[in-house]
Formats: structure tokens, sequence, C-alpha cells
């Protein structure tokens, strides 16, 4: 397997962590998402994933593109060690806290829509901050109340066994930190965050173990 990867993607993260999990071999192959303007609007690798995003996974003659449906097709073909539950309700919800943060939260504050509130829309760099740290905040409040009022959160997410949902957690958080967001606010999520890093799935997976890392 190959995974066209950028050591600071939050989608990246998702995608090395489940790898890792499920002990998968992948070649990495970096695509800078700022020297020379974006590797990932060039040519070559728009060939490869006509949205210019990162990651896509090529796995036999098939590519696969969007982190969250690369890790349910690991999941699939590699069930050992599974990332979601066996059950309806426990899979409904896992996705459900994975979604929260892929679809609500993520796109509202990654690198092309934060240039273009810079270059496009005139925001200070301030301003550009205070719109990450909003969204950050409204999105992590939902999330902690929902984790912490449920029995069904233990260790991780879901159970005592990592999840999708904590996969798609731990980069957010990391991003998070980037920006200097107080996690005291979000007892619960910095709890199995700290757990999910003693990992060592999660750890390799980290941005700063990258060969690509600056």
């Amino acid at each position: 397997m190959k995974l066209y990867d950028y050591f600071r993607s939050s989608a990246a993260y998702r995608v090395r962590i489940g790898l890792n999990l499920k002990g998968l071999a992948y070649d990495a192959v970096p695509v800078h998402l700022v020297r020379d303007g974006g590797e990932h609007l060039k040519p070559e690798y728009r060939a490869i994933n006509p949205s210019a995003l990162i990651p896509a996974l090529q796995d036999g003659g098939a590519t696969i593109t969007q982190s969250l449906a690369i890790l349910e097709y690991l999941d699939e073909v590699h069930p050992l060690v599974p990332i979601l539950p066996r059950d309806a309700l426990g899979r409904a919800r896992v996705r459900s806290l994975a979604l929260a943060i892929a679809c609500d939260i993520h796109p509202l504050n990654n690198l092309r829509v934060l240039r273009y509130l810079v270059k496009e829309a005139g925001l200070t760099e301030e301003a550009k901050t205070a719109w990450y740290v909003h969204w950050v905040r409204e999105g992590f409040a939902a999330l902690e109340a929902q984790l912490a009022a449920s029995a069904d959160t233990g260790r991780f997410c879901h159970g005592d066994m990592p999840t999708l949902a904590d996969i798609v957690l731990v980069p957010q958080v990391f991003n998070a930190a980037r920006f200097n967001v107080d996690m005291s606010a979000y007892p619960t999520m910095a709890r199995i965050d700290a757990a999910c890093r003693a990992l060592p799935a999660f750890e390799a997976a980290h941005p700063a173990k990258q060969a690509d890392a600056e």
C-alpha cells in the first residue's frame, strides 16, 4: 500500500493511526502542502486525486480518497483489530463522534480555509486565529458533553479499545494545541487523548515522527 501523506495533515494523521493499529505496512509518499505553492495542487498529484486533498491511499490498482472512507475500507478488508464496534448502535455512536469532528470542526479549520481567510477575505492573522479557536471550542464543547454523559464512554471514546472516534479525535486535539486551545475545559477528551497517545500505534503516527516532519 502507498499513502500520499503530509506530516501535519489531520486527515493523513488519522489514516496513519489506522494503518498502525492494524499492523499494516505502507509506503509513505510525502506531498508538501506549502512548498512551491503546494505540491498537492500540481498536475502530478491531481492525476492521483482530482480534489487535490491529502491523503490518498493506493492499494493494488485502486486509489481511495477521503480519510474516513479509507479507514472504513481498511476495516472491511483487514477486520483484525477492528476500529468499529460489532453492534449497530455502537457503530452509529462511533461514526457520530468521528463525523462531529471530521465534518463539523475540521472543514472550517483546515489549511485551505485558513489560507483563504487571510489571502482572499483579508483577515488578519489574529482574526484568523480567533476564527479557528471559536469553531474548535464550539465543536469540542458539544463533543465533551456527549462523551462525559454517556455510559458507553470508557478508557476511550467508546469502551476500552480505540475506535474510529479516537482515530479522528487525536489529530484534532493535536491541531488545537498548535493554536493554544486550552483543553482544561474538556477533561474527558483530554483524558482520552492521553490514553490514545500512550499507545505505540498513535505515537508512531504523530506528525513529529514522520520522515517529512519539519
